[in-house]
């Protein structure tokens, strides 16, 4: 077994490989951006490293220097969590060609199962079944119009290596085919580096299954049974359960030996989950699909996933623990049919996000109150304790709750108990539109698919949540306002020391210690964010200037100085939560000053564009 694992990643997941690392007495190693100097896995690991500024690209994606803390550290092997450099093939490939042992499946699995033509032709030799569509890339606008004269409207088009939505374009009719192919395209470029994508049916009302895989390199292949993740907002999953509620036992075991023969035939090993869709038409909700329901391939995750505690909690399994194990050589010591299934447990991701507001980010803020659930069936993944700042540079999530029970019935009671005792302030989080599912007809009956909450369900629903439910932003500023906080941040050979002081009338100030390491000292603000509190437009005596509404990247820019726009005009098209955003003029006039590119990362408020 490994004596030291370098978790390159942040926040709750890399909190939970620490913990699983100390259990089997792994030493632990956490890499920090300046963001994130103060963040709960650097508090977490035995040792920690400044790999970079905020930018992502310039410290959690930044190879060079994730290879270089893992020297520093003399760690012997680097779990990916998710996200990030997870499932990029190039980065495992340099692990593996150094003395370092990547944990997770090869760079050859990730690359061949990751890019989705590729994992659709593999899948399709293995005799499981795909969604009509193409097995090559596409490239003319016309494919897509003949496709869709052949298949029928709507068409999706995916990116090669998207995933979650992501690079995902829905063609309505052959007068969209054009637009959409260039946004996916564009999509498929800015996430993962390369904008060649494919064309499916696009089903019009399924339900998300995904199935756990564990396979080691002694070719043991076995599943964990399944995970419904229907309920999801544009592609992104918001709430998982399993098992599913729609599933009959024979269509869960033939799902399951699917995506068993799917990964043994592609010579797939460590932790992976085969995701699939399932075609729901008007099924009396007090009968499961039946074993000739369709269901199709979707694609391969290939890290371990955010959901992947529901299935830890129904089968006892630590994943985490058994990625480490194959990754060091061991064999899985549990057969197939050992695999058993008790109860069934959802998991809720507390997102820092505003329901009632199209599940907007929210900025940034001090936990002023962190008082999460206990008790009997209550598991909670964090990384954040009362008094932290939230950090909105990658993604909103403070935290994930799961509920076990011991069954669906039980799981949702024991569900509103917990997300009623849980107690966050100073933020908006999502946990008011939580319990307004866990009351929700559709939802309880487990009739809902991955429509429902994007189409279905009445907004107004989720506005008088928030507002019953919901607490205030309460904000972090100190009552005296004169008073500045010094904290001073040292890191020494991978140990960290901290010094806080306080200073009447004094300015911020900020230090940068340079080298390997690092020291800051600068007065504590929301993260995530300066100028506006609410983005959009504002007035000014300079003109109106358009801000950003969220933290994001910019995809594209639609305006040059002298250009004339109207209201509801482009402006830009932003980058965030995994999600293209466009930035529209509130109303017309001449671009006077251009202040972004194609590529820069903006904070909330951040001036894009100035109109006269």
């Amino acid at each position: 077994m490994f004596r030291k694992v370098l978790v390159a990643n942040r926040g709750e997941i890399a909190v939970r490989v620490m913990r699983a690392c100390e259990e089997l007495n792994i030493g632990t190693v956490a890499v920090y951006s300046e963001a994130d100097r103060n963040g709960g896995h650097v508090r977490y690991a035995d040792e920690a490293y400044n790999v970079g500024p905020a930018k992502a690209s310039e410290s959690y994606l930044d190879q060079e220097a994730i290879m270089e803390a893992a020297r520093k550290a003399d760690a012997d092997a680097i779990h990916p969590g998710y996200g990030f450099l997870a499932e990029n093939a190039e980065f495992a490939a340099r692990v593996e060609d150094s003395e370092i042992t990547w944990v997770g499946p090869s760079s050859d699995a990730m690359e061949r199962m990751g890019e989705k033509t590729k994992a659709r032709k593999a899948m399709a030799a293995a005799d499981v079944p795909i969604v009509p569509g193409t097995t090559d890339p596409v490239d003319d606008v016309s494919e897509v119009e003949d496709f869709g004269e052949e298949h029928g409207y709507p068409v999706a088009i995916k990116a090669e290596g998207g995933g979650g939505g992501r690079g995902m374009k829905v063609v309505e009719s052959a007068d969209e085919a054009a637009d959409q192919l260039e946004s996916a395209k564009r999509e498929g470029e800015a996430y993962f580096d390369n904008d060649s994508v494919y064309l499916e049916r696009y089903l019009e009302n399924p339900r998300h299954i995904e199935v756990q895989i564990l396979a080691d390199e002694h070719g043991n292949v076995r599943h964990l049974g399944e995970r419904d993740c229907s309920l999801q907002r544009r592609h992104q999953k918001v709430i998982e359960e399993g098992p599913s509620p729609a599933l009959s036992d024979e269509l869960r075991e033939k799902i399951g030996e699917a995506a068993r023969r799917g990964v043994s035939e592609a010579g797939y090993t460590n932790a992976g989950t085969v995701e699939f869709l399932v075609e729901e038409e008007d099924r009396d909700p007090d009968e499961p699909l039946g074993p000739d329901a369709n269901f199709y391939f979707l694609e391969v995750n290939t890290r371990i996933q955010v959901e992947h505690t529901v299935t830890e909690e129904i089968t006892g399994i630590d994943i985490v623990k058994e990625q480490l194990r194959v990754a060091a050589g061991q064999e899985l010591d549990f057969a197939q049919d050992d695999v058993t299934f008790d109860g069934h447990a959802i998991e809720f991701r507390i997102n820092a996000e505003n329901a009632a507001n199209e599940f907007a980010p929210a900025q940034g803020g001090e936990l002023a109150t962190y008082d999460p659930p206990g008790g009997i069936g209550v598991r909670l993944d964090d990384a954040l304790r009362q008094g932290d700042e939230l950090v909105t540079d990658y993604d909103s999530m403070v935290a994930k709750l799961i509920v076990h029970g011991s069954d669906r019935e039980e799981c949702i009671s024991r569900s509103l108990r917990a997300l009623r005792e849980y107690d966050i302030e100073g933020i908006v989080t999502i946990v008011p539109f939580h319990r307004l599912m866990l009351t929700d007809e559709r939802f309880t009956n487990g009739t809902h698919t991955t429509k429902y909450l994007d189409e279905e369900l009445d907004r107004d629903r989720i506005a008088e949540a928030q507002e019953q439910w919901g607490t205030e932003d309460a904000g972090s500023a100190d009552d005296d306002e004169e008073v500045v906080e010094r904290e001073f941040t040292v890191e020494v050979n991978g140990k960290r020391f901290e010094v806080n002081l306080e200073e009447r009338g004094a300015a911020p100030v900020a230090v940068d210690s340079g080298g390997g390491g690092s020291a800051t000292a600068e007065r504590p603000d929301a993260a995530g964010g300066s100028g506006s509190d609410d983005g959009g437009t504002e007035i000014t005596g300079e003109g109106e200037r358009v801000t950003a509404e969220m933290q994001g990247t910019i995809l594209d820019v639609n305006v040059a100085e002298g250009d004339e726009v109207a209201a509801g005009d482009v402006i830009c098209v932003l980058e965030a939560m995994k999600m293209e955003n466009d930035i529209v003029a509130e109303r017309g006039g001449t671009v006077t000053q251009v202040a972004i590119d194609e590529g820069d990362s903006v904070d909330m408020g951040d001036v894009l564009v100035v109109l006269d």
